[in-house]
């Protein structure tokens, strides 16, 4: 006995339905495409006014002004409320002198002092610092005259490729005022947040010892 169906089954005698007509699953088949090409129209089209809108949206991007005083000049910009104290300096600015190194607050290179405190700048946004005084390694000499501790720094040699040197004075200088130099263990400490890849630690202390020591 054999199980085959045959492939097509005419309709029987006197029904209503003409051979010509559509099947059940031909209608279906055919609904569901229309369907399915007036929604994806409608989520296409919808996808295209909506992207306009996010696009002008995202475009606005949320700015503020900001005056601070940096190296005793006082300077007053608009800019993103994301941007850095440090890429305010280097890139608004133009005080390269702070250096870009982790960007994640864990070398020291960018430190600064904001309001006699040092900072990582990498870390502090520059629309919270209204008002605030910023000193950067270009605002410490005195014209052609260098600060002690940049001085100190020359004469014991306490660089090599000299990329953290700018945020090492800076927290010497800090560490100095801060009154955190009672020995050389004591500066080590309170100097810790700043790396030299270059292994100079025994000469930066010596420097910030010295300077110290003639304050």
């Amino acid at each position: 006995m054999t199980t085959d169906l045959p492939e097509s089954v005419p309709p029987p005698t006197g029904s209503s339905e003409s051979p010509s007509a559509p099947s059940r699953r031909t209608f279906i088949a055919t609904s569901t495409a229309v369907g399915g090409a007036v929604v994806a129209g409608g989520v296409i089209a919808g996808t295209v006014l909506g992207g306009s809108e996010d696009a002008a949206a995202a475009g606005a991007t949320p700015s503020s002004r900001v005056s601070l005083t940096v190296n005793g000049t006082r300077r007053t910009v608009t800019v993103d409320n994301r941007t850095s104290l440090l890429d305010l300096l280097r890139e608004h600015f133009e005080l390269t002198g702070s250096k870009k190194g982790c960007n994640a607050g864990a070398c020291g290179a960018c430190t600064v002092l904001v309001d006699g405190q040092r900072v990582n700048s990498c870390l502090t946004l520059a629309v919270r610092l209204e008002d605030a005084e910023v000193t950067t390694i270009e605002g410490l000499a005195k014209g052609d005259e260098l600060h002690p501790l940049q001085q100190a720094f020359i004469d014991e040699d306490a660089f090599q490729c000299g990329y953290c040197t700018p945020g090492q004075i800076l927290s010497g200088v800090a560490c100095i005022q801060e009154g955190h130099t009672g020995s050389p263990e004591e500066i080590r400490e309170w100097m810790s947040g700043n790396i030299c890849r270059c292994g100079c630690y025994v000469k930066i202390v010596r420097a910030v010892e010295q300077t110290a020591a003639r304050n």
